[in-house]
């Protein structure tokens, strides 16, 4: 292929089939919004409730919404949502791996149960969800796997050993599957977000002090908003990314640079 036959069209999701796992809230909402924007139709498998919210917004683009409501920690779940997708959508292209959860205690209050919670949700979903796409994406030589990863892919966590923990060993379960799957031409990246203004930080954001110090570490100034996020999912989710295997694509205002 040569270079003048790049157009825009590489960013286009026309026709393309997505699960975007947590993605009627937060993030994942975003997430959700911009694969519909940029032509795909999107499944959104999620233990919350719909609230109506997110449906509507995917449908204003002319794509197709579908939820289903499970436990993706569940014997068996990851087969059913990707069965149930594939069969909803009539196909699957784009899996993103975006529901998470991060209990927040000092070391000595932070036991067993709430580590096994956070290893069910953040890793082993994100595998076995990954692990039933891949049968379906390797046969039809086509496929893009992102895991929502997390400046905790890099730091470490305080107050948040599991989820720092759980956000490394994505970060190498996407180098992993990378390394088997590209042969296939299926192209498996992570996502990783810095500090955004939703509802989980809101408490962080309205303590003056606490802000404040999140704020001198980021050097555009800003929390980051959610569409700051959703082209650069387009990008990994879009065929102008076909060539990015097993990358990090950080998102976080220059977060990391200070």
């Amino acid at each position: 292929m040569e270079i003048g036959d790049f157009s825009m069209d590489f960013f286009s999701l026309a026709g393309r089939k997505a699960i975007v796992t947590g993605g009627n809230t937060g993030l994942g909402q975003a997430f959700t919004l911009a694969l519909a924007k940029a032509g795909a139709d999107v499944f959104v498998p999620s233990v919350t409730d719909d609230d109506g919210s997110t449906g509507p917004l995917v449908r204003a683009t002319g794509r197709r919404y579908e939820y289903l409501k499970i436990d993706l920690t569940a014997a068996g779940s990851a087969a059913r949502v990707i069965e149930h997708g594939v069969e909803r959508m009539d196909g699957l292209d784009i899996l993103v791996n975006s529901a998470g959860i991060c209990p927040l205690a000092e070391v000595l209050d932070f036991g067993r149960p709430q580590w096994d919670a956070t290893v069910a949700v953040n890793l082993t979903a994100a595998f076995e969800l990954s692990y039933e796409a891949a049968k379906r994406m390797v046969p039809q030589r086509r496929g893009k796997i992102i895991n929502v990863c997390s400046l905790f892919s890099f730091l470490g966590g305080r107050w948040s050993s599991a989820y720092a923990a759980t956000k490394h060993g994505l970060a190498g379960f996407t180098k992993a599957y990378c390394d088997e799957l590209a042969m296939h031409n299926v192209q498996v990246n992570g996502i990783a977000p810095g500090y955004y203004a939703t509802e989980i930080t809101r408490q962080t954001r309205s303590n003056p002090e606490t802000n404040q110090r999140v704020l001198e570490h980021i050097p555009a100034g800003r929390w980051g908003e959610p569409i700051d996020l959703m082209g650069a999912l387009v990008f990994l989710a879009s065929r102008a990314s076909d060539y990015v295997n097993g990358h990090l694509l950080v998102v976080d205002g220059g977060y990391l640079v200070r």
